[in-house]
């Protein structure tokens, strides 16, 4: 951490608290808990409404739904790091018999591969996983209903091949490959399977009524791996931190880094939006945000965090539908960042530059478009465009850089 403190201010705080008190009310939740990440540690961490009788705390399980397919995306990295597999393996190399083998790692893991959104017969979230036992069940007659890589489409029964190729390659359940291979050196012990005390009941509302209705609780079975796992806000801050640094315990800031990277084009009215490796990806208040939202019969959840910021949030309720908890979750991160910006490092010059790209560096030219070329730090050289800059390249005193169809002309 660095030297500045890392701890909010009151006229912040109260903020954070206004923000999650107004959403629990407007969305008619039972109860949400909430928890903000800097500096690799969470600096703030709150509840509002209550789980028996109690004001919810970090320590109190909600269940995170989809937010699971991100700890099953960093078990799927984890085996690429290891030289067990490619992102561009075909599915039936490592798990065959499957209708969809063809289908790639790398799409599955960024919903490219075409599969069906949900698994055939009634709502898999709302009925035991006896009902679907083997993988077939899971795809069902026709799974494939769109061209592989083409487009992005959401699949909970993609990432339950994922979580069965998991199992195949390391010869264990998934949940305890991911108990042994994530949660336990991130120091996530409430991160479970099933419920563990003290923890939130799932509830929906009456729509014209303050009255709550249970929700089912169901194992989901071969769906596990879409979004079965229970969690805390506090477990979450560390999974939030994570997903910004790396650990090299887990997987290493380069493998983290690529997950926020956009993998697959955006739909043509849905620029603000995207999906990396097991994250959803949001442009927001002009951030891009990297995480996952998550929802299962009376919970949502969100993680996000930004990079740019150094900032995670983590945002948890126990109601059905109503309480738009990623909006919540980035407001949350938005009071933060505007109200405490990230103080950047100090600007140090560079400790030795080969004389030959010092030599390279300055103004370039794509026909009369400015760019300008700079060494940095790790030995390569960045081009950006060069705002400003109104000279023409037409002297005859040039250099011209060649690459594919782009021609780059330096004075």
């Amino acid at each position: 951490m660095s030297m500045i403190e890392a701890d909010l201010l009151p006229e912040t705080r109260r903020a954070l608290v206004h923000r999650l008190a107004t959403g629990q009310v407007q969305g008619r939740a039972p109860s949400v808990v909430a928890a903000v990440v800097r500096s690799g540690r969470p600096v703030w961490m709150h509840g509002w409404g209550q789980v028996d009788g109690v004001v919810p705390d970090g320590d109190t399980q909600y269940r995170i739904g989809s937010i699971t397919k991100t700890f099953v995306a960093v078990l799927v990295l984890r085996l690429r790091d290891e030289g067990l597999l490619d992102l561009s393996d075909p599915l039936d190399r490592h798990l065959p018999g499957t209708p969809v083998g063809e289908a790639t790692v790398g799409a599955l893991l960024a919903h490219t591969a075409g599969l069906a959104a949900e698994p055939p017969g009634p709502w898999w979230e709302r009925t035991p996983g006896a009902l679907r036992p083997e993988l077939a069940d899971v795809l069902g007659k026709d799974p494939q209903l769109l061209p592989a890589g083409q487009r992005h489409h959401y699949s909970n029964p993609g990432y339950a091949l994922l979580g069965a190729l998991v199992e195949r390659i390391r010869g264990d359940a998934w949940d305890r490959v991911l108990q042994r291979e994530v949660l336990a050196p991130l120091g996530m012990t409430r991160t479970t399977m099933h419920q563990v005390a003290p923890h939130a009941r799932g509830w929906a509302v009456h729509p014209w009524a303050d009255v709550l209705l249970p929700e089912p609780d169901v194992d989901t079975g071969r769906m596990s791996p879409a979004g079965q796992l229970w969690s805390t806000a506090a477990d979450l801050a560390r999974f939030a931190a994570f997903l910004l640094d790396g650990d090299p315990r887990v997987l290493n800031p380069d493998s983290v880094a690529q997950m926020r990277v956009p993998a697959c084009p955006p739909e043509a009215t849905a620029w603000d939006s995207g999906y990396g490796l097991g994250t959803q990806l949001l442009r927001r208040d002009g951030r891009l945000l990297a995480g996952h939202t998550g929802s299962l019969p009376g919970f949502v959840a969100t993680v996000w965090t930004s990079a740019d910021e150094d900032l995670g949030v983590v945002a948890l309720g126990n109601v059905t539908s109503g309480l738009p908890i990623g909006g919540l979750a980035a407001d949350l991160l938005q009071t933060v960042a505007v109200r405490e910006p990230r103080i950047p490092e100090p600007w140090r010059p560079l400790p030795t530059v080969d004389p030959a790209l010092l030599d390279l560096a300055g103004p370039w030219y794509w026909g009369p478009s400015p760019y300008v070329l700079r060494p940095q730090a790790d030995g390569c050289l960045e081009l950006a465009a060069l705002a400003g800059w109104a000279e023409h390249p037409a002297a005859p005193d040039r250099r011209r850089a060649v690459g594919g169809a782009q021609r780059l002309f330096h004075r």
